[in-house]
């Protein structure tokens, strides 16, 4: 009997679990957008304007050399939010799915929209992103400002 009774409470459970993960909660979709289109995403604005490949930055002793090459992306993010926000850090990804974390340290970079973009509302952070990369075709992957939707 004990056993009967938890059978009629556990089949339940178990259903409603299962009919809960299989709700309407659709994935945004992640949209390809080309260099210089608008990107419209949660409350950021973005715009990825050219790209540059270079193999050191500086001169001299002074002079960085990457692991690969530094690949330069500049791009404006204008926060549309009624409050500032942070704009989420980039990675880059090849055909084959290989990815590359933007690089924190942005010394020498010209322009370098630095790593930590906190913009304010109507503004926007603009400038360089600096990735360690061997040259490739790479797509960008740009977040909203809670990072649930990507493009």
């Amino acid at each position: 009997m004990l056993s009967r009774l938890r059978s009629w409470i556990v089949v339940p459970m178990l259903a409603a679990l299962f009919l809960t993960s299989c709700g309407d909660d659709k994935p945004f979709p992640v949209r390809t957008y080309s260099l210089g289109e608008r990107i419209e995403i949660g409350h950021i604005v973005y715009v990825v304007f050219e790209t540059q490949w270079l193999t050191h930055i500086g001169e001299g002793a002074e002079a960085r050399i990457p692991q690969h090459r530094f690949f330069l992306v500049r791009m404006s993010a204008v926060n549309s939010a009624p409050g500032d926000l942070i704009v989420p850090n980039m990675t880059i990804q090849d055909d084959s799915g290989q990815t590359y974390k933007e690089l924190s340290e942005g010394g020498g970079v010209p322009q370098w929209a630095g790593y930590l973009r906190s913009v304010k509302p109507a503004e926007s952070a603009q400038g360089n992103l600096l990735f360690d990369a061997p040259p490739r075709h790479y797509k960008m992957k740009v977040m909203d400002e809670t990072g649930d939707r990507a493009a």
